[in-house]
């Protein structure tokens, strides 16, 4: 089974057939072959108390056909207290190579009981694993670390995490030298009082020497607009230069949230923006999101019963939006397109 377009919104078949499960998920290239790993929600239903089954992974040669290559990272579903229970809160694997020591380093994000949410750190000699755990419970910083990326320097190495803490502004660390922790040198951006105001989700990319930043507001699994801001380095400050999706009258961003942008490594100024469409149903006047979310997640709610809350959502039929950016100057836009295909851009020579 084959095709020739990405169709965003559509489900997605790998090429047994079967709906691929690689959520808030990310895309590596490794000796030419594209890697695309995620959250695995295939178990994921309402009242199955089951919130991941580990990540897994899909190779492809042009990021249109996936093969499924099995989990890499598998939960544990014999240790209750692990952070890689079905039940944890696991979100948002990203994994990045480090040149020094020959290691694919992989972060998790894990919501867990009480109001904290903490990280999980592994490594592995290969992108398909078996990947070692090394830290488990971390608390970044002293603080409650939330959705994040991770980010290399290409002439340098340095690696850099750009985090929200929770339901209070993002911010942008320092990497040790082997990628498993902060050094303790930090940024703060975007201070806000509480969601949905704070900022989420965020999607790291560079473009002619300046470093952006794509956000979403906090309104749990409810789309709302992705937000662009630019700064000339990595700890900024940044700039806000507005809404990525300003053609979509729904304000819903597509009715989807971007994970990661994707730099394609032979075409010429191609970056994809890989989204999640968490509610496929959920398709009506984005207006509703809010009011959805300041019923069922207003302030002052404990991670716990977000959890809850999240655990109603069928998250195991959630499909994907992937879409180009194009730049008007130095805004980057998103526009619709019901299907398109990377062969469509230039070569890089």
């Amino acid at each position: 089974m084959s095709s020739h377009m990405i169709q965003p919104g559509k489900p997605w078949l790998d090429t047994n057939g079967n709906r691929i499960h690689a959520h808030g998920g990310s895309i590596l290239t490794v000796d030419g072959i594209y890697y695309w790993y995620g959250e695995n929600k295939e178990h994921s239903t309402p009242g199955s108390g089951i919130w991941h089954w580990g990540v897994r992974c899909y190779s492809s040669l042009d990021l249109i056909n996936w093969e499924d290559r099995g989990l890499i990272i598998p939960p544990d579903p014999d240790d209750e207290e692990s952070p890689l229970h079905p039940s944890a809160g696991v979100d948002r694997p990203h994994i990045i190579f480090n040149e020094r020591t020959g290691k694919f380093v992989c972060w998790l994000k894990v919501m867990s009981k009480g109001s904290v949410q903490r990280s999980t750190v592994l490594t592995s000699d290969n992108i398909l694993g078996p990947y070692e755990t090394v830290r488990t419970w971390l608390r970044p910083l002293g603080m409650s670390a939330g959705d994040f990326d991770l980010v290399t320097d290409p002439h340098d190495g340095k690696g850099y995490y750009y985090f929200e803490r929770v339901h209070s502004e993002m911010i942008v660390a320092d990497l040790t030298d082997d990628y498993t922790d902060v050094t303790g040198y930090y940024s703060t951006h975007f201070p806000q009082p509480q969601p949905p105001f704070v900022r989420e989700a965020p999607a790291y990319f560079t473009r002619s020497r300046k470093h952006y930043l794509l956000t979403s507001g906090t309104t749990g699994y409810y789309p709302n607009p992705s937000e662009a801001a630019v700064s000339a380095s990595y700890h900024g400050p940044y700039t806000v230069i507005g809404d990525v999706h300003p053609t979509d009258p729904s304000r819903t961003s597509f009715h989807s949230q971007i994970s990661s942008v994707f730099r394609h490594p032979t075409k010429r100024d191609l970056y994809i923006a890989l989204g999640d469409r968490w509610l496929p149903r959920y398709l009506e006047d984005g207006a509703r999101a809010l009011t959805e979310f300041e019923t069922h997640f207003a302030p002052g709610r404990d991670s716990d019963e977000a959890m809850e809350e999240f655990a109603a959502v069928d998250s195991s039929i959630a499909d994907y939006v992937w879409l180009p950016i194009r730049f008007e100057g130095n805004r980057p836009v998103i526009e619709w397109r019901d299907e398109w295909s990377p062969d469509e851009f230039e070569d890089l020579p």
